[in-house]
């Protein structure tokens, strides 16, 4: 499944488009406070009847995924290398899933491996053009991440991105 975000590079909120027919498949809702970020809706465009519209959640302040009403902390979701110096981070959602290495590729995609193969990839603009057309964001899962992470990679996604925009915001530029 190959998917595109309808804006350049807001992840917090955005339409999930299927890149085929450009249908709404997600969209991406955040609600703001004053300083923090509350909660990251993922929210299904078109639920079956009876099936809830928010299938996944970030819980920011808490620092809780939600997935399809099930919640886990992140820490009990991801876990550091023991090498300090390696950039990856292992994500699982349950002991009966599997485990996958996220790593910041090239500082252009953010790749999931599994067994040391990339099944799932979101590439995303390095910089924002001031002139001409900026790339928008892909989301592309394989068979191996849709089979039943498919809302969790979402979400993993999504939070390690808005991680990496932040930083990148605080590393440079003005500071209040």
């Amino acid at each position: 499944m190959e998917v595109t975000f309808d804006n350049q590079s807001n992840v917090l909120n955005a339409q999930i488009l299927a890149l085929h027919d450009n249908s709404v498949i997600y969209r991406v809702v955040t609600d703001l406070g004053l300083w923090t970020r509350g909660r990251t809706y993922l929210k299904d465009a078109n639920p079956a009847v009876g099936e809830p519209t928010n299938v996944g959640v970030i819980h920011w302040k808490e620092k809780v995924f939600d997935v399809y009403g099930q919640k886990k902390a992140v820490s009990d979701v991801r876990r550091r290398p023991r090498n300090l110096v390696k950039q990856e981070r292992y994500w699982k959602w349950g002991p009966d899933r599997k485990e996958y290495t996220i790593v910041y590729h090239n500082e252009k995609e953010w790749q999931a491996l599994y067994e040391g193969e990339v099944v799932a990839s979101f590439s995303v603009p390095y910089r924002p053009k001031l002139f001409g057309k900026v790339k928008p964001m892909v989301l592309n899962l394989g068979p191996v991440a849709l089979e039943r992470d498919e809302v969790f990679l979402f979400l993993v996604f999504v939070y390690c991105e808005s991680k990496r925009q932040d930083k990148m915001n605080a590393s440079g530029g003005w500071q209040a």
